[in-house]
């Protein structure tokens, strides 16, 4: 696997796939840095107007546009963190733009099998996985193009999904 710098990631989650970007979350919280201000904001009861999602949410409906589809299924224990329940208040721009934003409670699972680090996996050509501190700073993005890896992000992703509730459904508990 090979470290990829955040400004290369970000234009591989621009440019890099020409049908499909699926996203897989499994952590509690995160705690990047562009987040942690509004979620500040939010949990102070402070008003965002989210236009700090704007580029993001340009970038979903471009993909719209061209016929690709971004899904992201997030893993989620009930009840809710404090930062799943901000991303679950945050969410519906980015739902709004394209992107098929959906929840499976932990408990859910079953015998579901998944990675243990998100991950992007781009048209079943380039997994990205995203690795994590223990509180939630990014660390690195190791990109894999070797077919295994890429096997099990699919059946991980596949085997989470028909268990995911769509965002528009899902009542956070």
């Amino acid at each position: 696997m090979e470290s990829i710098s955040e400004g290369e990631f970000q234009e591989l989650l621009r440019t890099g796939f020409k049908r499909e970007a699926a996203h897989l979350e499994t952590r509690e919280a995160y705690g990047t840095a562009i987040e942690l201000p509004y979620m500040a904001k939010w949990l102070n009861g402070e008003p965002d107007d989210l236009a700090w999602l704007d580029d993001w949410c340009a970038t979903l409906r471009e993909h719209v546009a061209a016929g690709r589809s971004v899904k992201r299924a997030r893993i989620v224990s009930e009840p809710l963190c404090d930062y799943q329940r901000w991303s679950h208040a945050i969410a519906q721009p980015m739902v709004d733009a394209g992107e098929d934003i959906r929840w499976v409670p932990r408990h859910a699972l079953g015998s579901a099998l998944v990675t243990a680090n998100d991950f992007y996996l781009l048209d079943d050509a380039i997994a990205v996985f995203l690795t994590y501190t223990g509180d939630g700073m990014s660390v690195d993005r190791l990109v894999s193009t070797d077919p295994d890896d890429l096997r099990r992000c699919r059946a991980a992703f596949d085997a989470v999904w028909p268990l995911t509730v769509p965002h528009g459904v899902y009542q956070p508990v």
